[in-house]
């Protein structure tokens, strides 16, 4: 990419949505601020913490900006509230368990003051206890299969790749990660921000997706890469991050599928869903894990028609930007467990 100037602190705003991560702060915020001073504003959004987090940030971060909301409203309708009092031309969402790196804003704001189609990016993330990997929420950017499922340049499944720089290409995505996405304000006010119903989980995939049905471009540039924790607000395994999972990815395809394919894919998921629930419970000896897909299910049968004129809405400018094939087949059956290993267009 062609050098430009280093862009002007009000035109890049990084926002670190808080709640009671004060020792992911005082792990990673140095690295923030030292490699952000004059490029961009750093803020952190406090979700109403009661651990030593404020206190933290007004010891030790004094140039950092608070913005103290007056209780816990979730990542979603956290970034909505936060992003509302920030005056910048690009938003940057990022996690509290970031290490970024030297210049990591720099490719990413290149990118966008040059394509102006594109209302997102990502960089590369990594791991960071095993920083040769991928890191599993959001790898090398991501897509969702024909029935809703998440995979990554980087990561299927269960299965993380390591960093062998297979994946250095800028690559329009379908979703950028909600750990560190610049996104930039005009398209996040548009498009309504993150939909703080979802609470948390797969609010990110719902925003981009309705990015994407609109036309406008998510891309991921590796040239820019960050060490990610991941799982520091709910570890994998913990219940309730199975049940917003589920309720949500459920909630998020019933907005944004054409109309053609929604009972189709809807019908096939009751059975995968139950299949994923009887697995937890007969193979993962989880009861726990078991019930959060069954609750999930129905918290969202439920609420299904309180999304319904979003649903309209969405379908009058309609695309998809899902991949035609099915990830469990191509991963259990045919046994491709890389993004590599994928063709793209082929069901």
């Amino acid at each position: 990419m062609p050098q430009q100037p280093q862009p002007s602190p009000s035109s890049v705003a990084v926002v670190i949505l808080n709640w009671n991560g004060a020792k992911m702060m005082a792990t990673y915020l140095p690295t923030v601020v030292k490699y952000t001073k004059g490029e961009a504003e750093v803020y952190v959004a406090d979700n109403a913490s009661t651990d030593e987090s404020l206190d933290l940030l007004r010891r030790d971060f004094p140039e950092v900006k608070r913005i103290l909301l007056d209780q816990n409203y979730g990542f979603a309708e956290g970034y909505n509230r936060a992003l509302a009092q920030v005056d910048a031309k690009y938003f940057v969402l990022l996690n509290s368990d970031v290490e970024v790196t030297p210049h990591w804003l720099t490719p990413l704001t290149q990118w966008m003051d040059e394509h102006p189609d594109t209302a997102a990016c990502q960089p590369k993330l990594l791991a960071i206890r095993q920083r040769e990997r991928f890191e599993y929420a959001g790898a090398a950017g991501g897509f969702i299969d024909r029935y809703g499922y998440p995979f990554c340049r980087g990561r299927v499944f269960e299965t993380v790749e390591a960093d062998q720089h297979q994946y250095d290409d800028v690559k329009d995505v379908l979703w950028a990660t909600g750990a560190c996405m610049m996104i930039r304000a005009d398209d996040y006010r548009r498009a309504g921000g993150l939909d703080g119903r979802f609470f948390a989980h797969c609010e990110e995939i719902d925003l981009c997706w309705r990015l994407r049905i609109a036309g406008r471009r998510i891309v991921c540039i590796p040239q820019s890469h960050v060490f990610h924790v991941g799982g520091g607000t709910l570890p994998k395994n913990n219940p309730r991050k199975t049940f917003l999972n589920f309720r949500n990815n459920l909630t998020m395809l019933y907005k944004n599928l054409p109309e053609s394919d929604l009972r189709h894919v809807m019908r096939w998921r009751w059975w995968l869903d139950y299949l994923a629930a009887f697995k937890m419970l007969v193979l993962d000896h989880s009861w726990a894990d078991f019930k959060a897909v069954y609750q999930a299910r129905r918290a969202f049968k439920q609420w299904r028609d309180d999304f319904t004129p979003d649903r309209q809405r969405i379908q009058d400018a309609q695309c998809d930007p899902r991949t035609p094939f099915s990830l469990l087949w191509q991963y259990y059956i045919k046994r491709r467990k890389t993004y590599s290993q994928f063709n793209m267009n082929k069901p």
